[in-house]
């Protein structure tokens, strides 16, 4: 748009109808935002005009709701507020965001690339300074730029800096980097020297201006300047399985969970999950016993033959399997006399026949396939018989388009044509939306685009997890297909897919059982 001359008589907007001197039909933002967005009925004020993609209103009654948000003091998403939209308050035209005058944009010239500022060195660290008498919470709440911003604090300059080369490191945009520069600007211009900004002071200030936490939390980190605060998760789950079980018991089912989950002297750490079942097993035992036990050495093996007669099938199995690691464990620590589940044998359940997917299942999961990353991720499952763990957390080193290999849970794979033609997609789809990303995930999110950690569970289960071919049911399926095309040959499959030879075994009795079941059906057909 050209400049507006100075002799210009004032004229009406035909978009959003601000009064003003503009550059012709329509003012700045108005002609911005019909460059962006394609006309439209708005859902608001019903005029065919630009609107936006997401929502279907056009920029006035955006206006509308962005000052109504402005004025409830909080803040919000944008969405309840346009349909709130009633009426219409007129105003002038590019007074909306004041413009700096010694720089021109547009076609009369570019702003020049603001540089990064240089590393300014550390505070400097009196002699002496004056100890707390006692901590007292403090409340950024109130904080009012106007009034309270210091941005002469040496601490707030030094974590300004960090959180740059951060932002640059980790590929912010520039929204991101502006919420963390406001979120320090809050929380660090009274800071003083030897102060420590907990994460319940941070957490309420922040999240009702709708800034970011956790990056917040992570440039104080980084400066020495953050103290978490929180319950540990593993003292809250604690917390909420044991609250009734006797204390004599409790402590000592605290310490062989707390094992199971850090490791001891002379054990190693076992998988969250294999703690979490275990407790969830034994819980019920648990709470029986503390009706009429204080502490573990009082348990009989008669209790524990009862607490295994409670129940059946598979679930026989894992209580005694979970009540003999913590009996052991006990007794290796001298907490009781006698493990009671010494010589408690149950009979190992037979594994069922696992059977195939039906084609109309694969076709449902296939057809949810309709961008890049879900077309990778069920390829990786279909294909490569690949766990969700294992397809979220692959790296983008994992992948050889060169020599046409891919390495999957530390196996490396041939790489077929059908995965290679979606891991282009997919590349192609990640360095478009996110040019600047550091992540070296193979697969990322919006969210974890601007940090280091893998795409969460739900995210890469999200397309088949309520189909019958889920990525779970889909990898037994490739390996069993493995199996019936090729022979079962628990060899075969522990070297095509780098699976446990007894896992090997068992698809391979599996595809040798479905054979032979196929056969006597022809034979009986044949027969008739």
């Amino acid at each position: 748009m050209g400049k507006i001359s100075d002799t210009k008589p004032a004229a009406s907007c035909t978009g959003c109808f601000a009064w003003g001197q503009l550059p012709g039909r329509f003012c700045r933002g108005c002609y911005t935002y019909g460059q962006q967005h394609a006309v439209g009925r708005c859902a608001g004020c019903r005029r065919q005009v630009p609107v936006d993609d997401k929502y279907g209103y056009c920029r006035l009654c955006r206006a509308q709701a962005s000052w109504a948000i402005k004025a409830s003091g909080k803040a919000s998403v944008l969405e309840p507020y346009l349909r709130q939209v009633t009426c219409q308050q007129l105003f002038f035209a590019n007074l909306q965001r004041p413009r700096n005058r010694g720089s021109q944009v547009g076609k009369q010239g570019r702003r020049a690339l603001k540089r990064s500022p240089a590393p300014d060195p550390p505070p400097v660290i009196t002699g002496w300074m004056q100890l707390p008498l006692f901590t007292a919470a403090r409340d950024f709440r109130g904080f009012d730029r106007k009034r309270h911003a210091d941005l002469a604090n040496p601490w707030l300059a030094r974590a300004r800096q960090t959180a740059h080369a951060l932002g640059e490191a980790r590929g912010w945009s520039r929204w991101i980097t502006s919420d963390v520069d406001r979120a320090l600007i809050i929380v660090l211009s009274s800071y003083r020297e030897g102060e420590s900004i907990r994460y319940s002071e941070l957490f309420p200030a922040l999240r009702g201006r709708g800034l970011p936490v956790v990056r917040t939390a992570e440039v104080l980190d980084r400066l020495g300047l953050f103290t978490d605060d929180r319950a540990p998760a593993i003292d809250r789950w604690m917390e909420r399985k044991l609250h009734a079980v006797a204390h004599g018991i409790r402590r000592d089912v605290e310490a062989w969970a707390r094992t199971l989950l850090d490791g001891g002297p002379r054990s190693e750490p076992r998988a969250r999950h294999t703690a979490w079942a275990y407790m969830g097993e034994i819980q019920p035992v648990l709470l029986e016993w503390s009706s009429h036990y204080d502490h573990l050495r009082e348990v009989t093996r008669g209790d524990v033959i009862a607490a295994r007669d409670a129940v059946t099938g598979k679930q026989r199995e894992s209580r005694i399997v979970a009540l003999r690691s913590l009996f052991r464990h006990a007794k290796r620590n001298g907490r009781i006399f006698r493990n009671p589940t010494i010589r408690i044998r149950v009979p190992r359940q037979a594994g069922s026949v696992i059977q195939s997917l039906e084609p109309a299942d694969i076709d449902e999961a296939i057809a949810t396939a309709t961008t890049p990353d879900i077309r990778l991720i069920i390829a990786l499952a279909a294909v490569h018989a690949a766990r969700p763990k294992t397809i979220r957390t692959m790296q983008l080193e994992d992948v050889d388009l060169g020599n046409r290999r891919i390495t999957v849970g530390g196996h490396v794979r041939p790489l077929d044509d059908l995965t290679r033609r979606a891991v282009l997609d997919w590349l192609d789809y990640r360095r478009s939306r996110w040019p600047n990303t550091a992540n070296p995930h193979l697969l990322i999110t919006q969210k974890t685009a601007v940090e280091l950690g893998p795409a969460g569970k739900l995210w890469t289960t999200r397309a088949t997890r309520n189909l019958t071919a889920t990525l779970e049911r889909l990898r037994v399926d490739r390996q069993l297909e493995e199996a019936l095309t090729h022979g079962a040959d628990p060899l075969h499959l522990s070297l095509v897919f780098g699976i446990d030879e007894k896992t090997a075994i068992r698809y391979a009795a599996s595809a040798r059982q479905l054979l032979e079941t196929a056969a006597e059906q022809d034979a009986h057909e044949d027969s008739h």
